[in-house]
């Protein structure tokens, strides 16, 4: 680990608080938002920290969770001085899933007087909570994803939605939803075939919602490393969130959006894309600074990138 990053973890450790009051700290604008179920902090340059933040409550998703990481990330999309994200949970776990007693009222009794009436609102409410896993996807910023001890049932939507995925060794996963007798909807049947290579795998996770462990988890592709225990995958994703941050944004971002892309249609398509993405992207500086800098043998973090 870099020095500099042994210094960003030193300053990160002071920051596990309860959402709003580091949010407030970070926005020169007055204009971010604050919020009861996140934590939000600034580590090091350019990183932004996303903490699940109901330690309490083993970071269970309730109603307000479901509106405030559109919030978060709608924001976090349109900030300048975020180029890389990280998402983790605070406490014991990572998160226990959806707050069944707080959300039964929503889920269980949708309003209508018939059924079409009803199955139109509980519509409603589902692509409404969609959209809360949805917005990290489609989020420019690349984010990285954190989890130490259990990730369950809505936490598996969650993550399947970022673009790197680290966890601990006590770390496990379940697909959780059949246990309480429905089918997962706002994400993981969509999301987790294209992440693991196995559609075996994959479809005996969903229909039996055993744990997958973090060694099996890293062997069928859902976690790229697993560290000893939650500080130094803090520091591990910290490091590597450096490194990403210090690469010009044009270039990450474009990547980012490209392969989401190309997962999602043929390869004639997404090169017909891409194609079109560098015809204006590459009219950018940061190709000629990136390039200067590798002829002098420096790293990409040495060069001052602008904002995007």
């Amino acid at each position: 680990m870099t020095l500099a990053f042994r210094s960003a973890l030193s300053k990160y450790r002071g920051l596990w608080l309860p959402g709003g009051n580091l949010v407030r700290a970070m926005s020169s604008s007055g204009q971010t938002p604050s919020f009861t179920t996140l934590s939000i902090s600034q580590p090091a340059a350019s990183i932004t920290h996303v903490e699940l933040h109901r330690p309490e409550k083993r970071n269970a998703m309730n109603k307000a969770f479901w509106s405030e990481m559109v919030d978060c990330f709608n924001h976090i999309a349109e900030d300048p001085e975020c180029r890389v994200v990280v998402i983790s949970g605070a406490g014991k776990i990572f998160t226990a899933g959806i707050d069944l007693m707080d959300m039964a009222s929503t889920v269980l009794q949708p309003e209508g007087d018939d059924t079409a009436r009803i199955s139109w609102n509980l519509r409603k409410t589902i692509t409404k909570y969609q959209e809360t896993f949805s917005v990290i996807e489609r989020c420019p910023k690349p984010v990285l994803v954190a989890v130490h001890g259990a990730c369950v049932g809505g936490g598996v939507d969650l993550i399947t939605a970022c673009d790197i995925r680290l966890c601990t060794q006590d770390a496990w996963f379940q697909v959780k939803e059949v246990d309480i007798g429905l089918a997962a909807d706002v994400g993981t049947l969509q999301r987790l075939p294209k992440v693991i290579g196995s559609r075996s795998l994959v479809n005996e996770l969903c229909l039996t919602a055993r744990k997958m462990y973090a060694d099996e988890a890293k062997s069928s592709g859902l976690v790229s490393r697993v560290f000893a225990d939650k500080e130094a995958m803090m520091a591990g994703a910290l490091e590597l969130a450096g490194e990403i941050a210090g690469r010009s944004p044009v270039a990450v971002q474009g990547t980012k959006i490209n392969l989401i892309y190309s997962r999602d249609h043929s390869v004639a398509e997404g090169l017909d894309y891409m194609a079109t993405w560098n015809t204006s992207m590459l009219q950018t500086q940061d190709l000629m600074k990136s390039a200067q800098a590798a002829m002098e043998k420096k790293s990409p973090k040495t060069v001052t990138f602008s904002k995007l």
